[in-house]
């Protein structure tokens, strides 16, 4: 079985975006890292489409086609959200009033404490501040 790297937002914008400050790094980490199964949710999706939504139409259709492309992907396993995940999600926001999570974030955390993944595609720091490794 292959283990299960969870990628996020800053992951997916880095490798679309060969401008991003983070995408040499992204790419090379993933080189490293050979074969495994990135695990991403609904929400950095959607985080992802918000981020390109004002970069213009060829960007717009980039990231959509991107979308595409992860949710059809055998190496990719994409998580839906459902009413139990964005309440628990919401309750990890409410519990950490003295950090920077986004509500993709929490949702992003618990996705990754529920299947015991403790590495994540990503420069973000507030995974590091709930115990995750981030790996670049």
């Amino acid at each position: 079985m292959k283990p299960r790297i969870f990628a996020d937002t800053l992951y997916w914008v880095a490798i679309l975006n060969p401008k991003d400050q983070w995408h040499r790094p992204a790419v090379e980490v993933r080189e490293m890292l050979g074969s495994i199964l990135i695990v991403t949710t609904e929400t950095v999706l959607i985080e992802f489409l918000n981020y390109f939504s004002e970069h213009g139409a060829e960007a717009r259709l980039s990231a959509a086609e991107t979308v595409a492309a992860i949710i059809d992907d055998t190496e990719i396993e994409y998580i839906r959200h459902d009413r139990e995940t964005f309440s628990q999600a919401v309750k990890l926001y409410e519990k950490r009033p003295d950090k920077g999570y986004s509500l993709t974030d929490c949702i992003s955390m618990l996705a990754m404490k529920r299947l015991g993944i403790l590495e994540v595609l990503t420069h973000d720091d507030h995974f590091m501040q709930e115990g995750f490794t981030i790996l670049f």
